[in-house]
């Protein structure tokens, strides 16, 4: 038995370690390193078509993001994680291929621009390879011991960090010449704050034998949970009376849903004395809220949950409008109304965003 890391072992992002059990190799997590140059990623230590199976946490990209690539380079066995986590890679990966095309076209105009080198970059994979990819995933149910082989059995339990995220309890047994041995692993994940909207608090682990978790927030220490709700009524009432518009970076999956239901109680609640539109203008985010809206019962936590048994979409309200094509999305600054505008990347490196900045 024996555990090697092969990523977020020198900073936050590209989340991927490797288990060697009895004969099998598993992999928990095959990240893509965020903020660099996605061709530097680490290479795995063994042929992909040696790995029989991959146990992913969730679906951001610096955990998920190198799966399709796994395949191009032949792996086939099966991807284990949470149905909500399934349905949300289905999206992320096709468009983080659509990402791969992009960059790979600007790079060989800049090399041709620079030099007239002929090294040409390609995607690191395409979007046939993301179709082909999520055949291969299993959809689990939080709470349930399930067996993979001979020797690994596993557990999803819900962390709180992102709809579907988990942290995955592996047993591992293996003969050896003292007689069989058997190890309680556990995986974190990242792990999501309490009182979080819309998600469960994480779960507690109570035993392992050994722990790997991440520590992304691990030298310091939160103060409570801030006020979102009297945060946002506040930045609208102002820029509202000084005429203006409110535009907010959001990641697509996680940050925007949150957003709108705070945005919701606000409309509901008569926080403000004038009625807006929001307008969310991200394809991806619009994906995503479909995706958080087919799993109510499985990851919404029940402040969330009693909310729809009301018969209200915590996710939903009057003046909520979907910006999808990229006229829809110039349309948005005809109106001269006062409103919101949700838009990605939450740190405004591309995406449509920086065309709203720009105009407002």
């Amino acid at each position: 038995m024996r555990i090697t890391f092969l990523g977020a072992d020198h900073e936050v992002t590209g989340s991927c370690h490797y288990l060697q059990v009895a004969d099998k190799n598993i992999l928990i997590d095959c990240g893509m390193e965020q903020g660099n140059d996605v061709y530097e990623n680490q290479e795995l230590p063994i042929p992909a078509c040696d790995v029989d199976y991959v146990l992913l946490t969730h679906a951001h990209i610096d955990h998920s993001g190198l799966i399709p690539l796994l395949y191009v380079n032949g792996f086939r066995g099966k991807i284990y994680c949470t149905e909500a986590t399934v349905q949300l890679c289905d999206i992320m990966l096709r468009d983080s291929a659509h990402i791969q095309m992009f960059e790979a076209e600007w790079r060989n105009r800049k090399a041709k621009r620079s030099n007239g080198t002929l090294k040409e970059f390609i995607p690191l994979y395409d979007a046939k390879a993301v179709y082909e990819v999520m055949k291969q995933f299993v959809g689990l149910e939080y709470e349930k011991i399930v067996k993979i082989d001979d020797n690994v059995s596993i557990r999803l339990r819900d962390v709180g960090h992102l709809l579907g995220s988990a942290s995955i309890e592996v047993w591992a047994s293996e003969d050896t010449p003292e007689g069989r041995v058997e190890r309680k692993l556990v995986f974190s994940g990242d792990i999501g704050n309490v009182h979080k909207p819309i998600t469960k608090d994480p779960a507690t682990v109570a035993d392992a034998d050994y722990v790997v978790m991440e520590s992304t927030y691990g030298n310091r220490s939160h103060n409570g949970t801030p006020d979102y709700v009297a945060e946002l009524v506040k930045v609208f009432k102002r820029t509202f009376d000084r005429g203006g518009n409110v535009v907010i970076p959001s990641f697509a999956v996680g940050r925007t849903q949150e957003l709108l239901y705070h945005i919701r109680k606000i409309k509901a609640d008569g926080l403000m004395d004038r009625d807006f539109d929001v307008y969310v203008d991200s394809p991806l985010a619009i994906e995503a809220t479909e995706v958080f809206s087919k799993n109510v019962e499985q990851c919404f936590d029940e402040d969330a949950i009693e909310l729809v048994r009301q018969g209200i979409n915590p996710l939903s309200f009057p003046g909520l409008k979907y910006a999808i094509s990229s006229e829809e999305s110039k349309m948005i600054n005809f109106d001269t109304n006062p409103k919101v505008i949700i838009s990605a990347s939450g740190m405004c490196e591309a995406g449509r965003i920086r065309h709203h900045l720009k105009h407002n």
